[in-house]
């Protein structure tokens, strides 16, 4: 067989020299960035990285190796070195390729996850400078920790031994601005940060320098709220955290060693009746769509949650395995480590309530904006963490408050959540604002 690519010919490496099965993949990185403080230039970047990894399998037994040399010559002893390797490793019952990974070569078509904008580094700096100026046109900036704008392109390749191959790109263009407010020990900082894979769907740099200086004026003379049990309400920016804590006690390999609070729960109801969380590989222009995941398995749109009620795993074949379940394609997997179950573009639906209306009946309550550190454990769904943002009385929101710790168990948390209407889709996780009565607050 003739091998076109690294990938093919790291394969081809990989029988002769033994493997009873093998996987690689090829991830190509390229970047540019701009930083600008005070509109003078501070950090002008341009990177690109190639890695290339392969994993072999003899019998049970399997090895990893990666490297960022893409020499043919080299390919010989990197498979010498993976197949020598899975002979004295110990074995793993439930380790092998994916049953149901596709065949044939595949790629992107339709997805629309590759922008023809390729802005130079003259536009870069002056789209980081226009956020950073906007900013400081605000009365009451006082400084200013930059700003800064890039795009980039990922390419990955995979190939099985089982005659699985396939290749895509993602494009992304950014634009933050991270400013200061007040003075002394009374100064606040606060930014905004936008993405997206299609330069036309970045939003201006002047909308990203206005948030930023609007967020942290908002911020000046927090104080800080008595202790209590108050009602709580995440800000899109943060709620986001919620789902990051539900699908990692929903991940197959945590389940599997039985290191999840909700190792019980499938099939059961975990959230309201009513609510769904959906992952959707297949989104056009998503943050982390692709058409195939970690082992060449169809990446397909999938109900995590439907109708507050727990339907599956996040999967990869060997947590399947072990689980007893079939894949359900949530594979993702670096050059030098093997698959693990992951999301894509995942997201919590909306719900019918206004920002306004799902806090117009609190009479005292929180609006967290900002979340720090981290005191989460997922054997017993206890969660803590430090917080800050605006109390709300009477159904407004009121004076800012920080050095906060909110506090609850995630089991509890998540049966009481209610979604505002205000989903928007930003990065490759996305919540609305979330409601949540009844959480235990450390202030005064």
């Amino acid at each position: 067989m003739t091998t076109t690519t690294p990938v093919e010919a790291l394969l081809a490496a990989a029988r002769r020299h033994g493997a009873d099965h093998a996987d690689a993949i090829l991830v190509r990185d390229e970047s540019e960035s701009a930083l600008v403080r005070k509109g003078v230039p501070e950090g002008i970047e341009r990177s690109e990285s190639v890695a290339l990894g392969l994993r072999v399998f003899r019998g049970k037994r399997a090895a990893t190796v990666s490297t960022s040399v893409l020499n043919e010559a080299e390919f010989d002893r990197l498979a010498e070195q993976a197949c020598a390797m899975a002979l004295v490793v110990p074995e793993d019952q439930y380790a092998g390729l994916a049953e149901a990974a596709l065949q044939g070569r595949f790629d992107a078509a339709g997805l629309d996850l590759e922008c023809s904008s390729a802005p130079s580094m003259d536009d870069l700096l002056a789209r980081a400078r226009e956020a950073e100026d906007t900013a400081l046109s605000f009365e009451g900036i006082t400084n200013t920790n930059g700003a800064s704008a890039g795009h980039g392109r990922t390419s990955v390749m995979l190939g099985t031994s089982a005659g699985f191959f396939g290749a895509y790109s993602r494009t992304g263009h950014s634009t933050s601005a991270s400013v200061l407010a007040g003075e002394g020990a009374t100064m606040q900082r606060d930014y905004a940060f936008r993405s997206a894979v299609h330069l036309e769907d970045l939003e201006s740099p002047a909308v990203i320098g206005r948030e930023a200086a609007e967020r942290v004026l908002a911020r000046l003379n927090p104080g800080r709220p008595r202790t209590g049990t108050y009602s709580v309400i995440y800000d899109p920016r943060v709620s986001s955290t919620l789902l990051g804590h539900l699908v990692g006690a929903i991940n197959g390999a945590a389940i599997a060693r039985g290191t999840s609070f909700l190792k019980d729960s499938l099939g059961k109801q975990i959230l309201s009746a009513g609510l769904t969380v959906h992952d959707d590989p297949r989104r056009i222009r998503g943050a982390a769509s692709r058409p195939f995941d970690a082992e060449g398995c169809a990446a397909l749109p999938l109900d995590l949650i439907a109708d507050g009620i727990l339907q599956t795993w996040l999967l990869d074949s060997r947590s399947g395995r072990q689980l007893n379940m079939p894949t359900n394609g949530r594979a993702s997997r670096g050059v030098a480590s093997p698959p693990s179950p992951s999301v894509t573009n995942l997201h919590l639906a909306p719900g019918t309530l206004s920002s306004e209306a799902l806090r117009s009946d609190i009479r005292e309550g929180i609006l967290i904006t900002e979340l720090m550190g981290s005191s989460v454990n997922m054997l017993t769904g206890d969660y803590s963490r430090g917080a800050s943002g605006f109390m709300i009385r009477n159904g407004e929101i009121a004076e800012p408050v920080a050095e906060l710790t909110v506090a609850g168990n995630l089991k509890d948390m998540f049966a009481r959540m209610i979604p505002g209407s205000d989903l928007m889709f930003r990065q490759s996780v996305n919540a609305p604002s979330i409601r949540i009565d009844g959480m235990n607050i450390a202030g005064l």
